[in-house]
C-alpha cells in the first residue's frame, strides 16, 4: 500500500505504545514518539534512530508534517488528547476505549465530522483474520440463526489500579459481539464482579447481554486466573464456531456443523464430531489494524472501527459499569444515535451492511447482513434475513418475515403476519395489509411511465394489497391498482387493473379464471343455490353481485380462528 502521504505521531511510549511504534515504523510512517517519561523515550533512541523523540504532545499538534496521531496513553487521557489532535487537523487512531464518557465520545465524533478527519478506535480483535472469517460465516448463514455467544478473556496479571478488568479486557470482546449481533445495542445488560486486590477495582467480571428473545451473550474477564484463555464461542441453530486465540494458527478457528439431530422430529440429541478446521490466512492483527488506519487516512473512508462503533462499545461498557455498581441490577445502554444522542446514523454501518438499533424491537430478529435504517418501525416477532434493506420511514407490523435480498423503501407499510419471499422490492407507495403472501421475485412498481432522465419522485402511485391476498412468484403488479382480499395472483401473471376479492388471476395480462377460497383452493361450480364450498374447510361462498364474492361463514375483515390457521390439506391433494 502506498502510504507515503501519511506520517504518524505516536503519543504514549509504554507497554502498548511499543507495539504500535513497531508496526507504524515497519510501515514507514512513524515520524515522532511523545511521552513525558524520559526513561521510556530512551529505549527507542537506538531502535528507531530516524524517529523524533519528544516529551511534549504539543510538538505533534504544531507540526504540519504530521498528518495522523496514534494515542496509546491511559484511557483517562483519551478524550483530551484525541480532541486536541482533531482540532489540530490530524487524523486520529485512539486505543480502546474511545474515552470514558458517552458525551465525550459524541463530542469526538462530531468534531471529527466537522473537521473531515478520520477517527478510529483500536478494537484489535476486529482485525484478527479468524474474527474476520467468523464474521463471514455468520454473514453467509453458515451457523443459521444465532442463539448465544460466550467470550472468556482470562489471565494472571497484568494488574491495574486505574481501571477494572471490565474496562481493561472486555472492550475487544464487546466490539466483536456487537458486530456479530448486527451492530445492535443489547436491550438489557447485567454485570457482576468482585474486587480482591484493590478496593473498588474489580478483578473479575461477568457481563450478560440480552439482545432479544433469541440472542444473548456472556463476557467473562479476569486477571486472577491461573492460566491464559482467550476463547470466543458462537452458537447458532445450524452450527457452532469456536475461536481460541491461544491455539496455533491452523487450530484457532473450528466449525461444528449440524451439532444436533432431532429424534422423531421433537427430541434433540447431540451429534458429536471433532469439528472442522477453518482455513485462515495467517496475519498479525495489530499490523493489519495499523495498515487499515493508514489506508482509511489515504482514501478518506470510514474505518471498520470508527468513532460510531467505538461509541456503541462505550455505551455497553457504561451500562455494564452501572450494573456492576448496583450488584448486577439490569440496565439499558444509553442511545448512541437519534435525537437524544445528537448524532446521525454512522456511515460505516450502512457500508458494512449492519443493523441500526430499532426502538421497541422485542423479539425482532435481524440478520447481521441486513440493514435497518434508524427511523424504521419494526413490529415484535418480525424476522429480517440476509442482505435485506429496510429504509427509514418504513413501517413493518408484527410477526412478519422478510426473506433474503429484499428492499423496503421509505413510506412502505406492511401489516401483521406478512410473508415477503426472497428478492422482492417494495417501493414508496406500496401498502400491504395483514396476512399477505408475496412470492419470490414478484415485482411491484410505483411509476407507470418511468424514464431515467425524468424525475417522477413526486408522482409515485399507490398500490394496495388487501388482507390475505397471495402474489405468486415472478408476478408483476402494475402500480396504482388494488388487489382485493384473499385474491390469488398466479405465478408469472401481470396485473394491470384492480382485482376483486377472492379472484384467481392468471396470464399476461392477468385475467380472472375463477374464484379462490380463503384457504387458497379454486372453488367449484356453484350448486343450485349458487353456493360454492371450499374443498378443504367446507366454508360456503356465493357471488352476491356480479364480480363480488362473499364468504357466508366468515367475516372477510377478521383473522382466521386459531383452529383453522393450520392447513389441513395442501392444494395438490385436490389437484393431483
Amino acid at each position: 500500500m502506498d502510504a507515503t502521504n501519511v506520517t504518524v505521531g505516536l503519543i504514549g511510549a509504554g507497554y502498548w505504545g511499543r507495539n504500535l511504534a513497531r508496526c507504524f515504523h515497519q510501515l514507514g510512517v512513524l515520524h515522532t514518539i511523545c511521552d513525558p517519561a524520559p526513561h521510556l523515550l530512551a529505549g527507542y533512541r537506538e531502535q528507531y534512530p530516524g524517529v523524533r523523540l519528544m516529551p511534549d504532545a504539543a510538538t505533534v499538534w504544531d507540526d504540519p508534517s504530521i498528518t495522523a496521531v496514534a494515542i496509546a496513553a491511559p484511557a483517562a487521557l483519551h478524550f483530551e488528547l484525541a480532541r486536541r489532535a482533531l482540532e489540530a487537523g490530524k487524523d486520529v487512531f485512539v486505543e480502546k476505549p474511545l474515552c470514558l464518557r458517552l458525551d465525550e465520545g459524541r463530542q469526538l465524533i462530531e468534531l471529527a465530522a466537522a473537521r473531515n478527519r478520520i477517527l478510529m478506535v483500536g478494537h484489535l480483535l476486529q482485525y484478527h483474520p479468524c474474527i474476520q472469517k467468523l464474521r463471514e460465516l455468520v454473514r453467509d448463514g453458515v451457523l443459521g440463526r444465532l442463539h448465544y455467544i460466550t467470550s472468556n478473556r482470562l489471565n494472571l496479571g497484568k494488574f491495574r489500579r486505574e481501571e477494572n478488568a471490565l474496562w481493561s479486557f472486555a472492550p475487544h470482546d464487546l466490539s466483536v459481539i456487537l458486530a456479530l449481533a448486527g451492530h445492535r445495542l443489547p436491550c438489557r445488560v447485567r454485570c457482576t464482579g468482585e474486587s480482591y486486590l484493590n478496593h473498588g477495582v474489580a478483578d473479575t467480571t461477568l457481563t450478560t447481554l440480552r439482545f432479544d428473545q433469541h440472542l444473548c451473550a456472556h463476557v467473562y474477564v479476569s486477571w486472577l486466573n491461573p492460566f491464559k484463555e482467550q476463547k470466543l464461542t458462537v452458537v447458532g441453530s445450524d452450527g457452532m464456531a469456536v475461536f481460541d486465540d491461544t491455539r496455533p494458527w491452523p487450530e484457532k478457528l473450528i466449525l461444528y456443523r449440524q451439532y444436533l439431530k432431532w429424534a422423531d422430529g421433537q427430541v434433540p440429541t447431540p451429534s458429536r464430531s471433532a469439528g472442522e478446521l477453518v482455513p485462515v490466512t495467517e496475519g498479525e492483527p495489530l499490523a493489519l489494524e495499523c495498515r487499515h488506519f493508514l489506508e482509511c487516512c489515504r482514501r478518506r473512508q470510514p474505518p471498520l472501527t470508527d468513532g460510531h462503533e467505538g461509541l456503541r462499545v462505550l455505551s455497553v461498557l457504561d451500562a455494564a459499569q452501572r450494573s456492576l455498581d448496583r450488584d448486577g441490577e439490569a440496565t439499558e445502554p444509553r442511545p448512541v444515535t437519534g435525537p437524544d444522542a445528537g448524532g446521525a446514523a454512522p456511515p460505516a454501518v450502512a457500508a458494512a451492511g449492519a443493523v441500526a438499533p430499532v426502538a421497541g424491537s422485542n423479539g425482532v430478529f435481524i440478520h447481521p447482513t441486513a440493514v435497518v435504517d434508524p427511523g424504521a418501525q419494526i413490529g415484535s416477532g418480525t424476522r429480517i434475513w440476509h442482505f435485506t434493506h429496510v429504509c427509514a420511514g418504513a413501517r413493518i407490523g408484527n410477526n412478519c418475515v422478510l426473506g433474503q435480498n429484499c428492499f423496503v423503501a421509505d413510506g412502505v407499510v406492511l401489516g401483521n403476519n406478512v410473508k415477503v419471499q426472497n428478492n422482492v422490492s417494495l417501493y414508496t407507495g406500496v401498502v400491504v395489509e395483514d396476512d399477505v403472501f408475496l412470492g419470490p421475485s414478484c415485482v411491484l412498481t410505483n411509476v407507470t411511465n418511468p424514464r431515467a432522465q425524468v424525475n417522477r419522485h413526486a408522482l409515485y402511485e399507490k398500490t394496495v394489497i388487501r388482507r390475505g391476498a397471495t402474489v405468486g412468484a415472478n408476478a408483476t403488479i402494475v402500480c396504482g391498482v388494488t388487489i382485493g382480499r384473499y385474491a390469488f395472483i398466479a405465478a408469472g401473471a401481470v396485473v394491470t387493473r384492480d382485482v376483486p376479492d377472492y379472484a384467481l388471476m392468471v396470464g399476461v395480462p392477468a385475467r380472472q379464471r375463477g374464484w379462490m377460497s380463503r384457504h387458497g383452493h379454486p372453488l367449484p361450480t356453484p350448486d343450485a343455490e349458487g353456493v360454492m364450498r371450499c374443498p378443504e374447510t367446507g366454508f360456503r361462498y356465493r357471488e352476491v353481485a356480479p364480480g363480488r364474492l362473499q364468504c357466508l361463514d366468515l367475516d372477510e375483515e377478521a383473522p382466521l380462528p386459531p383452529d383453522l390457521r393450520a392447513g389441513r390439506r395442501p392444494y395438490r391433494e385436490f389437484n393431483p
